[in-house]
């Protein structure tokens, strides 16, 4: 499986929806672990890049990038 390549600013599209019902999150920090906020709730989250990477459904880019 390709890495994806995600930038701090893209929004990502989960497969499965967060508890408050959101499914778009925004990347904070990329590495290893990749940190994401909920676009719905706000909710930050810490997951290791192998196990997120299974989960994208879609990436759409931050301007600019």
């Amino acid at each position: 499986m390709p890495i994806v390549l995600l930038d701090v600013g893209d929004v990502i599209e989960m497969k499965k929806k967060h508890p408050c019902g959101a499914q778009a999150f925004t990347v904070l920090r990329v590495g290893s672990d990749i940190r994401i906020r909920c676009n719905g709730c706000g909710h930050d989250v810490t997951v290791p890049r192998e196990k997120l990477e299974k989960n994208i459904k879609k990436v759409t880019h931050a301007k600019g990038t």
